[in-house]
């Protein structure tokens, strides 16, 4: 697969809305999210995840999916479904700090809560996510305290999830230690 562009990811999403003809909320998160926020990091594939609210099994559930693998072939995607609740516990308000990015027909397209990325980087700690996580913060789309309270308030719940706490936390102060050093 290429590497994915921002002129990419607006063909993909231009498709997906001619394609897909019944009201859904469509969220883009890690490395694309932030290729549509200018990083110049490069990423080979478009995690997304859907609100399981806006669209039922009436509403092309099964529909939205074939679409998704259809045009993840035609256009050489890598496409991949990320429940991030799953992965990490959501900071609180996550909900309200979606960011719209526009209108595709009827399916309405967000970049993920940024805290959320970034914390879900973070608990992977790969060295390209904490510069991932170091860009949101140096392009001022984060802040250092509103990041470090999210930390702290599911640190508790990160045995609940699929990380290892103990990394996370690891992780968290490395990234702690990069930012002091600059």
């Amino acid at each position: 697969m290429e590497p994915i562009t921002a002129v990419a990811l607006q063909q993909f999403l231009k498709k997906l809305g001619e394609q897909f003809t019944h009201p859904a909320k469509f969220y883009l998160l890690g490395g694309s999210a932030l290729c549509l926020l200018g990083s110049p990091r490069e990423t080979l594939d478009v995690d997304y995840s859907l609100e399981p609210a806006s669209i039922s099994e009436g509403g092309g559930k099964g529909e939205i999916e074939q679409i998704l693998k259809q045009l993840s072939s035609e256009l050489r995607l890598d496409l991949e479904l990320v429940p991030l609740a799953e992965f990490i516990p959501l900071p609180p308000n996550a909900e309200k700090r979606h960011r719209f990015l526009g209108r595709y027909g009827q399916v309405d397209v967000y970049i993920y809560d940024l805290y959320s990325i970034a914390l879900s980087k973070i608990a992977r700690g790969f060295e390209a996510d904490l510069e991932d996580v170091e860009y949101l913060l140096d392009q001022h789309l984060i802040t250092w305290d509103e990041l470090e309270g999210h930390f702290n308030s599911i640190l508790p719940q990160a045995k609940n999830a699929d990380i290892n706490p103990k990394e996370f936390e690891t992780y968290f102060k490395t990234l702690k230690k990069r930012l002091l050093k600059n």
